[in-house]
């Protein structure tokens, strides 16, 4: 019975041997050619701008509109498009409605947090969050069965006092 059972232990030894190497060799050091690989940072889309943010967001930018201005931020989950003009206050309320917003338009005070984060200070515009009075919506297009930006997750509507009746109209979508 003894060689039996020295056989079967013999037998695990290899099989026991394997697993440990295995098991060792994840713990050790990888070599210095490894290279780490990391998120990639947001960085913004060359060449593109208030043409392609548009179109992202279905959205017509509306004759006699001036300051024109978008960018796309990429980002590794989701991109982020961005678009501001100044038009009249009626075009601007035109426009947020066809956005389907979740709310009215409402003024809410200075706030820090924003879809766009620092995204309209690199069109070199004050953000909407640090303005004053500024009026604020927004949007979830699946929640609302937008069939036409269904492939938008959410819009952010801010819409802030230039002139007389002109207004500048910030818009962030992903």
């Amino acid at each position: 019975m003894r060689p039996r059972r020295t056989a079967r232990v013999l037998l695990l030894v290899p099989a026991a041997a394997l697993a440990t190497g295995l098991t060792l060799g994840g713990c050790t050091s990888a070599s210095s050619d490894h290279v780490t690989r990391t998120a990639p940072s947001p960085s913004w889309e060359k060449g593109a701008g208030a043409p392609e943010a548009a179109a992202f967001m279905k959205i017509q930018i509306p004759p006699g509109a001036t300051e024109v201005k978008g960018a796309v931020r990429i980002q590794p989950q989701e991109n982020v498009y961005l678009l501001s003009f100044v038009t009249s206050e009626q075009t601007a309320e035109a426009i947020t409605e066809d956005l389907h917003p979740d709310y009215p338009l409402a003024v809410n005070g200075p706030s820090s947090s924003s879809l766009s984060g620092e995204g309209f200070e690199h069109l070199d515009l004050t953000p909407p969050q640090e303005l004053k009075s500024v009026r604020t919506t927004s949007a979830c297009p699946p929640c609302v069965g937008d069939s036409k930006r269904r492939h938008i997750q959410g819009i952010e509507i801010h819409i802030g006092a230039v002139s007389g009746d002109r207004v500048r109209v910030y818009l962030a979508a992903y």
